[in-house]
């Protein structure tokens, strides 16, 4: 069998997951995991990793990294082989210890970070080894709360910059099923991580731009009066009846509503607190709901995902 695609270049995102060959533990101690952690720190400073959360379980990790220099199989080959070399020494063995070559996912982080971020920092509470996430000592969990501070190392910016260290909390730790669900719907982690335009551009060669932080930081951010101009001028709702906050189920000022809201994510920078503000919600887990609807019709209705794209394109020139 073909191993799965490997796709490099500079300012790439990934998850990464590895699991202990035959399911075996690879984490047995304390110094085990923390020297695991030391080689994070090493990376980052020699091979210019960035890390953006991890959440080290028994018998598999979880990691979340940028790579500025497009070197990730460089970066795991040091953290995998280090680790098993060490491991192997500390408990009086030889040969491998994981069950083959990390699993890694492209991934389009600007749609699917914060879910990724989230899915990640559950497992200990999804595996029944907590009851409480920022008690659990290794996941970056806690120093994206404020209950531990971060290591040099650990970037939580990117992440806390679409949702605060609160709402955060509630976010990860809240019972909503739909939330929970891991964003790759199957249990096998595929190549790329991203919508067709983000899969097209990276097979094509061309490095997507869109979530490299220099860039984003560098583009004009739509105001939220600018996405709702051209959300109406599209869908052909009056701006007063896309504010309001209750419609009929099937109106189009509904999906348009939705649609606004999803973009003021997407490319407004406004966290989810921000747009239950915005438009009149109880709650961010509104805003958060009204979006993943969103999200799945846009899967589900290829004209409508089109006409979102033209869109994008309007407000992010």
């Amino acid at each position: 069998m073909a191993r799965p695609l490997r796709i490099e270049f500079a300012g790439a995102w990934y998850h990464v997951m590895n699991r202990g060959a035959r399911r075996a533990a690879i984490f047995q101690s304390y110094e085990q995991r923390a020297y695991f952690l030391s080689l994070l720190a090493a990376t980052s400073e020699r091979l210019n990793a960035e890390w953006h959360a991890y959440c080290l379980m028994g018998n598999h990790y979880h990691l979340l990294l940028r790579t500025p220099e497009g070197n990730l199989q460089r970066i795991m080959r040091h953290v995998n082989g280090l680790y098993t070399q060490y491991f192997n020494r500390t408990q009086g063995r030889d040969g491998p210890l994981f069950r083959g070559r990390y699993k890694a996912a492209l991934v389009d982080a600007q749609a699917h970070w914060l879910g990724l971020s989230r899915y990640v920092h559950r497992n200990p509470l999804e595996a029944r080894m907590t009851d409480d996430l920022a008690a659990y000592p290794w996941s970056s969990y806690a120093a994206y709360v404020g209950r531990s501070p971060a290591p040099d190392w650990l970037l939580t910016d990117y992440v806390l910059g679409a949702i605060k260290p609160r709402p955060y909390a509630k976010y990860v730790e809240g019972n909503d099923d739909n939330e929970a669900v891991s964003p790759y719907a199957t249990i096998n982690i595929p190549s790329i991580l991203g919508d067709d335009d983000f899969a097209r551009s990276v097979l094509m060669g061309r490095a997507p731009t869109v979530d490299e932080p220099e860039l984003r930081q560098a583009r004009p951010t739509p105001s939220i009066d600018r996405i709702v101009e051209a959300a109406c001028r599209h869908f052909d709702v009056p701006a007063e009846t896309l504010m309001r906050k209750h419609q009929r189920k099937e109106a189009p000022a509904r999906l348009a509503r939705a649609a606004t809201m999803y973009l003021c994510q997407r490319v407004g920078a406004m966290t989810l607190a921000q747009i239950a503000k915005g438009f009149g919600l109880a709650s961010y887990a509104s805003a958060s709901a009204s979006i993943r609807r969103f999200e799945a019709k846009i899967e589900q209705d290829s004209g409508l995902g089109q006409a979102v794209k033209l869109l994008i394109l309007d407000l992010t020139p």
